[in-house]
């Protein structure tokens, strides 16, 4: 354990703590939020293609205390009743084709007597913002052919306001504006189709198009498993690093060299002297005269030299 001590040093400590901090932040908020995204829009594709196919059913079947559900939205409904012109609520911030453009909000009464609101489109805006010229709703008992929508809910900090002669709103949330008109409207609202009365320039349905939510949402999952992975490879680089300098810091052991074997120098011949006699036996060959005679008592070598020349055939 005494080399992971380095470990809680606080450079390291802090880079722990941010990793650990985004793995975590990875798991349970981007990759939720990322593949969330995915599953809301795959289950919204789901309600559109089949709302394509089916055939509208009566307003008032979707229009209540407990509609419309999730499932509802987007299903085509009729609706029969006529418009309150003098209502007319505008939406904020909304683009058209990419340019600026209000949403007309208009509250439908239905045979049955409850209140609607009906998004009839957009209207685009004209100098210094203002919206322009708004063509009014047919009067009379009309019957419109909408898809069903679910409210948006209330922009925070986002008060309704007075301007240009409407009351503009920043979503569209029947509780806030069945506030602001004084009245009571049933939950939801309708979106005009094409080619109905009433409308203006409509609102299309999204693309059904997946999008990049569920790659976004499995690219969050592997940054949060590489990050771990990341801190681990740098602990183990340092420690292989720590090693080799402990490594480098042992004294070296000096090679022990051997004592080079003893050689006889040759006998170096000089001008006018007698020539070295050729060893004629191995032990001649081995021990040079000059030593033989120094360390071998004279009459032991003449009795030696004796005895090699007759087991040799040669005497001197």
């Amino acid at each position: 354990m005494r080399r992971l001590k380095f470990l809680l040093r606080p450079g390291w400590l802090i880079l722990a703590l941010v990793v650990v901090a985004f793995a975590y932040l990875c798991f349970t908020v981007l990759a939720p939020w990322q593949l969330g995204k995915n599953t809301r829009t795959e289950h919204r594709n789901n309600l559109i293609s089949q709302s394509v196919s089916a055939a509208p059913v009566p307003a008032d079947q979707l229009v209540g205390p407990e509609h419309p559900k999730a499932d509802d939205e987007w299903r085509r409904v009729n609706a029969t009743g006529h418009y309150l012109n003098n209502s007319t609520v505008l939406v904020r911030l909304r683009t058209d084709r990419g340019n600026p453009a209000y949403e007309v909000l208009t509250p439908f009464r239905l045979t049955d007597g409850r209140t609607v609101l009906v998004d009839r489109g957009y209207v685009p805006t004209i100098e210094s913002g203002r919206p322009a010229a708004i063509a009014p709703a047919p009067t009379g008992t009309v019957t419109l052919e909408a898809r069903i929508r679910l409210s948006e809910g209330v922009v925070p900090g986002k008060a309704p306001i007075d301007q240009d002669g409407y009351k503009q709103v920043y979503s569209i949330d029947s509780g806030q504006i069945s506030s602001l008109l004084g009245m009571p409207l049933a939950s939801g609202y309708l979106q005009l189709d094409e080619n109905q009365p009433g409308v203006l320039d409509p609102v299309g349905l999204p693309q059904l198009d997946a999008g990049p939510y569920l790659s976004y949402g499995l690219q969050w999952l592997a940054f949060g498993v590489m990050a771990p992975l990341g801190l681990a490879y740098f602990i183990r680089a340092e420690l292989r690093e720590r090693r080799k300098d402990k490594k480098g810091k042992k004294p070296k052991k000096q090679a022990v060299t051997e004592p080079a074997p003893f050689e006889v120098a040759e006998p170096v011949a000089t001008p006018g002297a007698p020539e070295p006699a050729v060893p004629t036996s191995a032990a001649d060959a081995t021990v040079p005269k000059s030593v033989a005679d120094a360390t071998v008592p004279k009459s032991a070598a003449d009795a030696t030299a004796a005895k090699l020349a007759d087991r040799y055939g040669k005497r001197r």
